[in-house]
């Protein structure tokens, strides 16, 4: 993006409500939801269709009420996942289905029971079931922090191929140190042949204290989105905190030469809404 510009997407409504006692009915999603909108968020991932009726009639109710924003659902590599996504965000103007899949040998072996080559043919699969529902797709290789380079770099490429426009690196354990993470993101560019048709974005946790810190070091080395929260909101430790990230880059833009189109007068108001909701 030549002109320098940081995506700014925002999951305060579906990681942040992994929070614990951080659920929200719909009522106060919606404002949160209107809330982000003011503060210019690019992206508002508003939820998880297929986790429950509510989640799906939030991220339905979120979708016919926003304007400027783009409302993302999420969704598991999975028919049933993208499906329901595809419809709870159907009366969205401006919409875009999240897909992921876990790539870590740990993962892959514990949790999915499936082989490498079957993550692959997964992740293909579910992005080409969601382009077919709109243009606009992110996929996420989950656990990509500890998962083998060669392996990442060939799932990643499949996806540009497949038709994802956003690639997500997560730091799903909030396992890396803001060198080690920025150093993921140069070697995942530069190993990946169609790394120039997506834009490349980071998801970092914060369980050593070092999401803010992981998500600076991975814009310096390419990333153009960072996903975070406000308040730093998020299971576990958080996520990445919003107005950390925004006002690093205002504060230090001579470090650091991006901008975002975040209205940082409305961050302390955003900030108080989620706070009294939560």
């Amino acid at each position: 993006m030549k002109d320098n510009k940081l995506i700014i997407f925002d999951t305060t409504l579906r990681d942040g409500e992994q929070s614990p006692g951080a659920s929200m009915d719909i009522d106060e999603k919606l404002q949160i939801a209107l809330a982000l909108e003011d503060l210019n968020v690019d992206i508002i991932e508003a939820g998880f269709p297929i986790a429950s009726k509510g989640d799906f009639n939030a991220v339905a109710q979120i979708s016919k009420t926003i304007k400027k924003s783009t409302v993302c659902g999420l969704a598991r590599s999975l028919e049933k996942d993208i499906i329901a996504a595809a419809e709870a965000l159907s009366k969205a103007k401006r919409k875009r289905i999240h897909t992921f899949i876990a790539t870590s040998p740990i993962h892959m072996e514990k949790k999915l029971k499936m082989s490498p080559e079957e993550v692959l043919e997964c992740a293909v699969k579910s992005i080409k079931l969601a382009k077919s529902f709109t243009d606009d797709v992110e996929f996420s290789p989950e656990d990509a922090g500890r998962s083998d380079l060669g392996f990442l770099c060939s799932v990643i490429e499949a996806a540009i191929e497949a038709g994802a426009n956003t690639i997500n690196i997560p730091d799903t354990v909030g396992y890396n140190l803001p060198h080690q993470f920025g150093d993921l993101i140069k070697n995942i560019i530069e190993g990946v042949n169609n790394s120039d048709k997506a834009i490349f974005s980071v998801h970092c946790h914060n369980d050593l204290g070092l999401a803010v810190g992981n998500s600076l070091s991975a814009v310096l080395n390419g990333a153009r989105q960072v996903e975070c929260t406000i308040n730093g909101l998020g299971e576990r430790a958080g996520n990445a905190a919003l107005e950390e990230i925004v006002m690093a880059l205002k504060v230090k833009k001579d470090l650091i030469p991006f901008h975002t189109d975040i209205k940082t007068q409305s961050i302390t108001k955003a900030s108080r809404l989620v706070s009294s909701i939560t």
